[in-house]
């Protein structure tokens, strides 16, 4: 073990915060409202599904530094070492008055109660940064993390199209002092491990996956928190102790993803924001798909490691991956270990996952030529929203004939799980409907699923078959239309 450090460092608005005293459980919206009296940043559900506490949070990457919008509900304050907080009280205009954004709301009647307005504004500020005259498309992505109850959000929409007119982002304070920004947060990084305290309530922070490794051999009943988008559910609406936490989202070496040759690798640390844009290029049927997960601020916090070594039957991603052959890369102090994805689910809330091991990346094939890919998700909403049904379809046609195919669902199972008795109806049948309409009657045999609040039984079995209908109808009767010249 190398350097150990006892405190957390980071910046809030213009000052330089260091907490010797701290529990891991502690979130940063109660230390902003709570602690520093920041009570424009506001709690709505505590769960991360409002945005009403939306902050944005600056870190360095190999890039320079970044700001993302997050909710401050469910983001640890320990996991916050080494980063810019800004929150809504550090906007101002060029001259101390309103912020463009801000102006913009106040002009086109944005806000009705205001309860929702700072973390709307939040998310329209860093919309502004990164796009000043954003189309629709984008302010609608801003504000998937946003919910308001009063105005409806024609008027918010105009005021994201109205800031490009107040303002420009190059001359906005947080832009003129990223460069200061910068140079103060690279000297808080200091390489070392931390550990904080407070009444028994442990936080670890690893100097670097090695060190993660050691601290997991040491502790190896230890919480593991990446992006906190469920552990921090845990500690708000559960009331569930997570001491010792080990935190791991600074760990860059964990966020890096990478193309080699034949395959996409996803660093288990990597968020679904960091993820997506090389995600999108080797996968196109993944766009639509990564975009409907949650809202903006929780793909900003959430990691794709997460999502797996969680285990949930509803997880995202496990049920496309498992379609696309993807490997899982499995690391601990004794060494490293490799396995098919599917095989990592074992039972509800049970993964092949030994003592102080972590999963490292994720390892996808890239596609193949013949190959028909298909990624779908049926929720009650269609943004941020929780899955009831999730499909990943891959299936390899030659001369007219369905050679291989891979099929998973999430949500059908107490893992997500291939349609076996559905594939096998498939492969060596001709690329036909009534070959997918033969699978579809056999992907009943494949699952007996549960009914619940977001789903009944019947509904989720029956969505199950139309899915089948639904990937020829998309892939499958428009390439045969396209050959025959229709």
């Amino acid at each position: 073990m190398g350097k150990m450090r006892h405190e957390i460092r980071f910046i809030l608005n213009g000052e330089e915060v260091r907490l010797h005293e701290l529990g891991a459980q502690q979130t940063l919206l109660d230390y902003l409202r709570i602690a520093r009296r920041l009570t424009g940043t506001k709690e709505g559900c505590a769960e991360g599904d409002c945005g009403a506490c939306t902050v944005l949070v600056g870190r360095l990457t190999e890039a320079g530094l970044r700001y993302e919008t997050v909710n401050a509900c469910i983001r640890f304050l320990a996991s916050l070492d080494g980063c810019h907080v800004v929150t809504i009280e550090h906007l101002r205009g060029a001259e101390g008055g309103l912020h463009p954004v801000q102006q913009a709301m106040v002009e086109v009647h944005g806000s009705q109660c205001g309860f929702c307005t700072p973390g709307i504004v939040m998310s329209l500020y860093a919309l502004w940064m990164e796009a000043a005259a954003p189309s629709d498309a984008q302010i609608e992505t801003a504000l998937q993390g946003n919910l308001c109850r009063c105005t409806g959000y024609e008027p918010i929409f105009k005021a994201a199209r109205a800031a490009a007119q107040m303002g420009d982002p190059a001359a906005d304070p947080l832009a003129l002092e990223r460069a200061d920004v910068a140079k103060r947060l690279a000297a808080l990084a200091d390489g070392a491990r931390v550990d904080v305290n407070r009444a028994g309530d442990r936080a670890i922070l690893p100097a670097r996956v090695e060190d993660l490794a050691e601290v997991l051999a040491e502790h190896p009943d230890a919480t593991l928190v990446a992006g906190a988008t469920d552990v921090g559910l845990w500690v708000t609406k559960m009331m569930k102790p997570i001491t010792p936490a080990v935190f791991i989202g600074h760990l860059v070496e964990l966020r890096t993803v990478s193309e080699t040759g034949s395959s996409l690798r996803i660093g288990a640390g990597a968020s679904y924001s960091e993820a997506e844009a090389a995600l999108g290029r080797a996968f196109p049927h993944m766009v639509d798909y990564w975009r409907r997960i949650a809202g903006w601020q929780v793909r900003n916090m959430g990691t794709v490691g997460g999502n797996i070594a969680n285990g949930s039957p509803i997880g995202d991603t496990p049920p496309v991956f498992i379609a696309l052959g993807a490997k899982l890369h499995l690391r601990s102090a004794a060494g490293l270990r490799e396995m098919p994805l599917e095989d990592f689910f074992i039972d509800y809330g049970k993964q092949d996952l030994h003592a102080g091991e972590f999963v490292e990346a994720v390892e996808l094939p890239l596609a193949e030529a013949g190959v028909h890919h298909a990624a779908y998700k049926v929720s009650k909403r269609r943004d941020e929203d929780i899955t009831a049904v999730a499909a990943g379809f891959a299936v390899r046609v030659a001369d007219g004939k369905i050679t291989g195919a891979r099929i998973a669902f999430g949500g059908m199972a107490a893992t997500p799980k291939r349609a076996a008795k559905a594939e096998a109806a498939l492969v060596g049948k001709p690329f036909a409907e009534a070959s997918f309409e033969a699978a579809a009657q056999a992907v009943a045999e494949d699952f007996a699923p549960l009914s619940d609040w977001r789903a009944t039984a019947d509904y989720r079995s029956l969505v199950a078959a139309n899915l089948f209908r639904r990937f020829w109808a998309e892939q499958g009767a428009g390439q045969v239309a396209r050959l025959e010249g229709v």
